[in-house]
């Protein structure tokens, strides 16, 4: 079984080929390759040693980040166990699985590998992203009719983010779009990340190119929320693209995209929220998510209202019918204070 410095080695051996791997957005320049950063962004502050006894090694010289090439794989795919890093440096270097390693990078040979809580490793995730305006997720978005999604705080963009087959356990990477699930006081508690296909064509073709990582329950998406998360009025739903569509037709409206039917029904709605939105989306799961979330609503003391759409769902009446025809639906279903505060005239 290889050791860290002997999977670090293999991997200095061809360090170009790394580089131009999960470092695609740089260039060679001598004996160096430059790039941005570890996130792969455009640039020339990170510089990786490509021959000689330093082959391999590499500095960032606007973050003081330094380390050999497994940290490389480890950053660039945002990675924070070391049996993942290992996995995939063996996945590049075309080296058979082991069995299950206990190699921490230490000495100790009874070590065990220590899981880092998934809220942790969602927060680390979301700082290696970068502002979606301009980005292939910023297109995919626009190309599903919401154009002011870079408005939006939580949305972000990933360059190169990890992605595992659950059933064959190979490692590639994709681009992603990634959001951040918060809750009531604004901390980051789990991402949503949507793999999307490099070539601009849709989502990544992969068996399940959506998914969560950290702690939903309860928390969820957020959208216009005020500084300090006060929300008297809210609309609460599943999908993103579905809250998008709603916010991109009530630009001041607070919302939340729970991710889940099930999550939906577990939110946990603001306690200053007077009045509840839930966005309709029309199969089983969607009625069970609406149906939890009402009850909890009028325990507290909620009036919850349904919104539904007049197609399938609210993305597809924004690209089918329309922002003018979506506001008129809408006006009909808000209250009418509701109406003239959030619906263009």
């Amino acid at each position: 079984m290889l050791s860290a410095s002997d999977l670090a080695g293999r991997l200095a051996q061809d360090a170009e080929a790394v580089c131009r791997h999960y470092l695609s957005a740089g260039h060679r320049a001598g004996n160096y390759w430059l790039v941005g950063d570890v996130a792969n962004n455009k640039g020339r502050s990170l510089y990786v040693h490509l021959a000689g006894p330093r082959a391999g090694r590499w500095t960032d010289a606007a973050t003081g980040q330094f380390g050999d090439l497994l940290d490389l794989v480890r950053e660039t795919c945002g990675l924070v166990d070391f049996r993942d890093v290992a996995e995939e440096a063996r996945h590049f270097l075309s080296l058979p699985q082991p069995e299950p390693v206990s190699d921490l990078r230490g000495d100790v040979s009874d070590a065990s590998p220590v899981e880092r809580p998934a809220t942790e490793r969602a927060r680390r995730l979301f700082r290696m992203t970068q502002p979606l305006a301009g980005t292939l997720a910023d297109i995919y978005l626009r190309e599903r009719g919401i154009l002011r999604a870079s408005t939006h705080g939580a949305l972000r963009f990933h360059p190169s983010c990890y992605y595992r087959d659950l059933v064959t356990a190979r490692t590639t990477s994709f681009p992603a779009l990634i959001a951040a699930v918060t809750d009531a006081a604004g901390a980051i508690t789990g991402v949503h990340r949507s793999w999307l296909d490099p070539d601009g064509v849709g989502k990544a073709k992969v068996d399940d190119p959506r998914r969560a990582l950290g702690g939903l329950l309860g928390n969820g998406v957020r959208f216009r929320f005020p500084v300090n998360a006060s929300a008297p009025v809210l609309v609460a739903g599943e999908g993103l693209e579905t809250m998008l569509s709603l916010s991109h037709v009530m630009p001041g409206m607070p919302m939340v995209a729970a991710l889940t039917a099930n999550h939906l029904a577990a939110f946990n709605v603001p306690p200053e929220c007077r009045r509840l939105y839930i966005a309709a989306d029309a199969d089983a799961a969607g009625r069970h998510g609406i149906e939890g979330l009402s009850r909890r609503a009028q325990e507290c003391g909620i009036l919850p209202l349904v919104l539904s759409p007049e197609l399938g769902d609210f993305n597809e009446d924004l690209r089918w019918l329309g922002p003018d025809q979506m506001t008129a639906n809408l006006r009909l279903q808000l209250t009418p204070e509701d109406a003239v505060t959030f619906l263009p005239r």
